[in-house]
């Protein structure tokens, strides 16, 4: 039996003024770990992307100041 592969993809758009904007974007794919339903690593994944995200459009905020 084949693995299950999950995947997360979100993105973010940060107006930056002056009619510019940047585009991040985070996407992760991984498989289901034995001992963990799908739904439980769909949810894994999906924090991690999350976390991902925040910490980059983080980045990118102290950059522009």
């Amino acid at each position: 039996m084949e693995a299950t592969k999950i995947s997360w993809t979100l993105g973010t758009t940060i107006n930056t003024g002056n009619f510019q904007n940047i585009r991040i974007d985070c996407s992760v794919t991984d498989y289901k770990h034995e001992e963990e339903s799908a739904k439980e690593a769909s949810d894994r994944v999906y924090k991690f992307v999350e976390n991902q995200l925040i910490g980059k459009l983080n980045e990118a905020r102290e950059e522009l100041s």
